[in-house]
């Protein structure tokens, strides 16, 4: 009972100085809120990478020519080079016996027309083997097959993007388009997949037989990347030693000299990309978490200057038999009930904003507990922190001397 009574006592001081109130609330919300929302988007950005990864294939190995470095959470190539062939792909496929699938790649971005409609799209030369690689589906058609790659055929499977742009409403399957000037059957469109975790849309290019693309359309005879699917991912460094022993041999590379190819874990990159994510998100919830500290310092002023002001209330409460203690619990529920308080309102606001920013950025919402209730359990600490000095410094005020205050 004495405990509620204390309660309603306190709220009713906060609330007739409602302004000063706010602002020793704003510091603990902003804080709060601050830290809910940079964890659920940290983690929600995460966890969309490492789906989109999985889209993009999983236990996958890229062979990319010249040299290739991971920049900033992306794959950037140093400068353009022509040490990649089809027949090292070839070689790959036929001498490690520790992978699924081969692919090589070979893309270009190009002008494509159909009717009076045009769009600039990626075009991208590869064999039928690219499907499983890179966990493709088609909605309507299908896919092209080794003896249409072989044959030089000029067909073309597109991505739901280039369908929406050229296509509109009309299915696609069967039509003819140019690629530069090059006509080209479409066969099939791929069930869409979204934007990879660099941001680009793989929904927009259009993947044709990689012989057709060299000999037809680039006028090329070397390829940037070679798309490996591993067996079995604990295998994964071991095939990456066998294909960089096989690559150097047909390069003729002697002992000492320097690839003139690199190959990359797709779990590497993952890695690199969410320990990216990790680090800001941590940076961003540290500079959040400040503003609880300055919310405490705000908590802390307000408790000293209710007591400069409440000076003949205290000597009157000690006159008429009110313990030190009493007065300490008075000032103390004032102090946690602005955390606490505050600590709610930032966990709700929190919650309801990552809710939104979820749904504005197409992140997958999570808002991990032990954040709320470590934010939660925060704000109580704050709130005993910076009231324990001015509880203490009202209970030990002179009830004589305070009551002659004026």
């Amino acid at each position: 009972m004495k405990i509620a009574k204390n309660i309603i006592i306190s709220k009713k001081i906060l609330l007739n100085h409602k302004f000063r109130t706010l602002l020793s609330l704003l510091g603990i919300i902003v804080g709060v809120c601050a830290v809910i929302v940079m964890v659920a988007v940290g983690n929600g950005t995460e966890e969309k990478v490492t789906s989109q990864i999985t889209k993009m294939g999983s236990n996958l190995l890229l062979v990319n020519a010249g040299q290739v470095n991971i920049i900033a959470g992306r794959v950037r190539q140093t400068k353009t080079v022509t040490t990649l062939e089809l027949k090292d792909a070839a070689s790959i496929a036929e001498e490690v016996p520790s992978i699924k699938s081969v692919a090589p790649a070979q893309a270009k971005k190009l002008k494509v027309k159909y009717g009076s409609l045009s769009t600039n799209t990626n075009i991208v030369g590869t064999t039928a083997d690219i499907v499983e690689i890179q966990n493709h589906s088609l909605t309507k058609g299908r896919f092209f097959d080794d003896d249409e790659n072989n044959g030089l055929r000029r067909v073309a499977v597109i991505g739901k993007t280039v369908a929406d742009n050229i296509f509109a409403q009309q299915n696609p399957v069967g039509e003819t388009i140019y690629i530069g000037k090059i006509p080209f059957e479409v066969i099939g469109v791929f069930s869409p997949k979204g934007l990879d975790f660099y941001g680009s849309d793989q929904d927009d290019q259009i993947f044709i037989p990689v012989k057709t693309a060299l000999r037809r359309l680039f006028n090329l005879t070397y390829i940037n990347t070679i798309y490996v699917k591993v067996i079995d991912r604990n295998s994964m460094d071991e095939t990456a030693k066998e294909i960089n022993d096989i690559v150097r041999e047909k390069h003729h590379l002697r002992a000492g000299k320097e690839n003139d190819f690199t190959i990359m874990n797709q779990t590497a990159v993952l890695e690199v990309q969410q320990e990216s994510s990790r680090t800001f998100t941590l940076l961003i919830g540290s500079i959040a978490a400040l503003s609880l500290l300055v919310g405490g310092i705000g908590i802390l002023a307000v408790m000293l200057i209710s007591i400069t002001e409440r000076i003949k209330e205290i000597g009157i409460r000690r006159a008429v038999g009110a313990k030190r203690r009493d007065i300490i619990i008075q000032f103390l529920s004032e102090a946690l009930l602005l955390s606490i308080g505050g600590g709610v309102i930032g966990i709700t606001s929190g919650i309801a904003i990552s809710i939104v920013v979820a749904a504005i950025a197409n992140l997958p919402l999570i808002i991990p507990t032990d954040v709320v209730a470590a934010s939660f359990i925060s704000t109580f600490l704050i709130g005993v922190f910076f009231g324990v000095y001015p509880a203490i410094k009202a209970s030990m005020l002179d009830p004589i001397k305070a009551l002659q205050f004026e």
